[in-house]
């Protein structure tokens, strides 16, 4: 009986450091993921655009990929313009994918800040209000100020900001556009508007009597409809040449500035203002 129990004992201790070697080997056997492992670093090849797609010819919506638009993330349709142009010419550089976010205009801050897109190219001036909460590229276009009016009415000859005394004037909500109005003596400074079409109907519809633009956006609007016309003054307003310059914005301490700079530089004069004549052209609305 003892030898039996001897033996059953030795089984026993067997079987125990044998389930314990097994058990010892399972960690091994299915390791934990490692941070670059993690769905964090799925999307690490592209590179998020923020922009309106709705102020041509800077960047608009059309329904296909037709003149080089790109599909919008999460939408049917596709954005084209100018600043697409750009985007792409920049995600090129970088290596990346470029995938298009459509954000309204006072969404753009806080969509880059939050890291929802990884970038704003969407006609947006590096003004000094702006710079303190994100920093910005060197300038990708620079423009004039225009007054979009009704063609043959009543301020289409205008040549100095001032014959706009007594005139319903606006401009686009959360822009330095919409400040410049208060240098006109007299203006009746109307609410600001949340885009470029509700300025357009607006102006349509006599609801206002002009409203400003860049020069670009001037061009679209009356290549796009024949009432329209833009003023540019001899007498304009007075402004920064920041105000008037078009940059990537950034957020603050991006390692992407350098990069998107020297992609900038590679971009000449040329072939900018061909990239600005082929978008007036192709904006859905002039065709």
């Amino acid at each position: 009986m003892k030898r039996k129990l001897s033996v059953f004992l030795v089984l026993a201790l067997m079987l125990s450091l044998l389930a314990g070697c097994t058990s010892s080997q399972t960690p091994a056997e299915t390791p934990a993921k490692t941070p670059a492992e993690t769905p964090a670093d799925e999307e690490k090849g592209t590179f998020k655009v923020g922009l309106e797609a709705g102020y041509p010819p800077f960047n608009w919506t059309q329904a296909d990929d037709s003149n080089g638009g790109v599909k919008i993330d999460g939408n049917a349709e596709y954005a084209g313009g100018y600043d697409v142009e750009i985007a792409k010419k920049i995600a090129e550089g970088l290596g990346k994918e470029l995938v298009i976010v459509k954000t309204e205009w006072d969404g753009l801050l806080p969509a880059l800040t939050s890291g929802t897109i990884d970038a704003i190219i969407a006609g947006m001036s590096p003004t000094a209000e702006r710079a303190k909460n994100i920093d910005f590229s060197d300038n990708y276009y620079k423009s004039d100020l225009v007054m979009v009016v009704k063609n043959g009415g009543p301020y289409s000859n205008a040549k100095s900001i001032q014959d706009f005394k007594g005139a319903k004037v606006t401009a686009q909500l959360n822009t330095f556009h919409y400040t410049v109005i208060d240098q006109i003596e007299g203006v009746n400074k109307e609410t600001a508007m949340s885009d470029f079409p509700a300025m357009r109907a607006a102006l349509q519809s006599g609801i206002i009597d002009g409203y400003v633009s860049e020069r670009p956006e001037g061009i679209s609007a009356s290549s796009a409809n024949s009432n329209f016309a833009f003023v540019e003054f001899e007498d304009g307003f007075e402004t920064l040449d920041d105000d008037t310059a078009i940059a990537v914005g950034l957020k603050k301490d991006s390692e992407l500035k350098d990069k998107i700079n020297e992609i900038l530089s590679q971009i000449s004069e040329e072939e900018r203002q061909q990239i600005m004549d082929d978008a007036i052209v192709n904006q859905p609305s002039a065709n």
